[in-house]
């Protein structure tokens, strides 16, 4: 800028100029804040897995209390292990979802460590009855992501020779999953013998989310090794799980694969069906197929007209949309990170502070919480170190730059610590009106919390490039290789241009990335996208008897309400 040279303002024009120099302290002191909280939870990282190093590794988890471990790889869904040899030590399932949280807090030694060992040692070739969903979110998911990391040369992740051997172990479990598809509907059993198939009498009982939740890691092994059957059968499982949907395109909870009838009507955002919403979204974002946004963008709509209530979303019959159950399951706090990535960023906000409220109130999230009684589940009182809140976190920070949402982090960390840091790691809590522990450190919170905590203070991992994560938070970087045909809006940085320079005509809510979808070219500044926030109102006319009839508005992702003459509206101010 340039000033003009006189004695009285001069000293004036120097305040000014300097003032394009001076660095904000609030922003400064933000920064400070970020690196000293992003230290306290790689201490939490470390002391978590130092331990189960000394104490539980090469089994599968630690027990903090006493400091022992347990053997988890068919334990996963709380069932006793059946039937493995005398000689068997382990899956190590905590190391192996300890890769990617390690990559990213740049710990190569440690990481190239944990490949070698794994590649020496792990096998599945093993008699043992094992839940399908969680093997292969943790397991699958665990191995396929720290195969593209340590691939990726932008990582430096492995100094010595590396020959894919993950991925050799991850097609090998793979190809161990493929006889629980084998059923009449194509809907895969629960439970699955890494060694013998699916077993006599085998339960035919499984979730929506147990069956309609593989593709992501599914697909990503069938695009690395080049062998179909892995997405062909995940893909067949959810396309069968969403012709079984209701007419107002809910999913009950639970199912019988063999006939293909609905056992549980209840559908809801939370438990058993959380991470189908999540992997439709995602199964777009990572391979462009248009299907998966169609159902997603229907299922979304679903759950906000029949689940939403204010701030909250409560459970309701498949058939007919009337509320069953009025709680929070702590499992529900990953949909406002859902919303972001949709782009309903002030639905996402107004649940977080809703989560964050109960999290305050008892220091930590309980599991289940009576919103029409606001009293916790009397036999659903535990925490075990679920990293949703934390994710949703990351997620907010993300998208707003409040900061704000750096203070929600730094309160869980201090509770953590507070409540369940022992001295063998980091505990369960079992009943969070007492804060009595339970001996059992989860490997999710290795594989999740700590890192969700981490990348909410420092995000310098997924800076530079677009990573989704799993519903188990291993990172996979998104290429358009894997896309089947280019998407007709992609991403660069925040905003998403067609691929001739201009806005799409049927560019969406998630290809935008914004709520308003409000067109940001300024040569046709009236354009506006439809958001998948949008509600219809229940008549086609807009006529209302009251706000229940009324639905969410498109372009600000407002909630539409009843007028005095009976007409649903955004009547009510800002």
């Amino acid at each position: 800028m340039s000033c003009p040279i006189h004695p009285r303002r001069l000293f004036l024009c120097l305040l000014i100029s300097l003032a394009f120099f001076v660095v904000d302290p609030s922003s400064q002191h933000i920064e400070v804040k970020k690196k000293q909280m992003r230290e306290k939870v790689r201490e939490m990282f470390y002391h978590a897995y130092d331990n189960y190093m000394t104490y539980a590794f090469p089994h599968d988890e630690l027990k903090p209390l006493t400091k022992s471990f347990t053997d988890s790889l068919s334990e996963l869904g709380n069932l006793k292990l059946e039937h493995l040899p005398t000689d068997y030590n382990g899956s190590a399932v905590t190391l192996v979802e300890s890769l990617s949280s390690l990559a990213i807090l740049g710990n190569s030694t440690e990481f190239e460590k944990g490949v070698l060992w794994l590649s020496e040692n792990l096998t599945f070739d093993i008699d043992a009855r094992v839940n399908l969903f969680e093997c292969n979110i943790r397991v699958l998911g665990g191995l396929i992501s720290a195969h593209l990391l340590a691939i990726d040369p932008n990582n430096r992740l492995i100094q010595g020779s590396y020959n894919n051997q993950l991925l050799r172990l991850a097609e090998d479990l793979g190809k161990r999953f493929l006889p629980a598809f084998e059923t009449p509907t194509g809907l895969p059993y629960a439970w699955i013998n890494l060694k013998n198939g699916v077993m006599e009498n085998e339960t035919t009982e499984t979730s929506t989310s147990g069956c309609g939740s593989l593709v992501l890691e599914m697909g990503a092994l069938s695009r690395l090794t080049g062998d179909p059957r892995f997405e062909s059968a995940a893909l067949r499982a959810l396309r069968q799980l969403w012709r079984m949907r209701s007419s107002l395109d809910l999913l009950g909870t639970t199912l019988d694969v063999v006939t293909g009838e609905w056992i549980e009507y209840s559908s809801s955002i939370g438990a058993g069906v959380d991470s189908f919403y999540e992997y439709l979204l995602k199964a777009y974002i990572l391979f462009g197929k248009e299907d998966y946004w169609r159902m997603f963008h229907s299922a979304y709509l679903a759950s906000q007209k029949y689940f939403r209530h204010g701030p909250w979303y409560h459970e309701a019959n498949m058939w007919s949309g009337k509320p069953t159950y009025w709680q929070l399951t702590s499992l529900q706090a990953f949909w406002p990170g859902l919303q972001v990535l949709v782009g309903d960023i002030a639905a996402a906000n107004s649940s977080h502070r809703e989560f964050f409220h109960v999290w305050e109130k008892f220091g930590v999230l309980p599991e289940r919480y009576l919103l029409d009684h606001q009293i916790i589940h009397p036999t659903m009182k535990y925490y075990p170190l679920r990293p949703e809140l934390a994710e949703s976190t990351f997620y907010l920070y993300q998208a707003t730059k409040d900061p704000w949402y750096l203070d929600v982090g730094e309160s869980m960390v201090k509770s953590l610590n507070l409540y369940t840091k022992v001295p063998g790691g980091f505990a369960s809590v079992r009943d969070v009106t007492t804060m009595q522990l339970e001996d059992h450190q989860h490997s999710f919170f290795l594989a999740e919390t700590c890192k969700y905590l981490y990348l909410l203070f420092d995000d310098s991992f997924v800076a530079k490039r677009n990573y989704i994560f799993t519903t188990e938070g291993h990172p996979i970087q998104v290429v358009s290789s894997w896309h089947e045909k280019l998407p007709e809006t992609y991403f660069s940085g925040n905003w998403t241009l067609s691929k001739s320079g201009a806005w799409e005509s049927r560019a969406s809510a998630l290809s935008l990335q914004v709520c308003p979808l409000i067109s940001l070219n300024s040569r046709h500044p009236e354009q506006q996208r439809e958001s998948a926030c949008h509600v219809l109102d229940e008549q086609i006319n807009h006529k209302c008897w009251s706000n229940k009839e009324c639905g969410v508005d498109a372009t600000t992702c407002r909630l539409r309400t009843c007028s005095g003459v009976g007409y649903c509206g955004l009547w009510n101010p800002l």
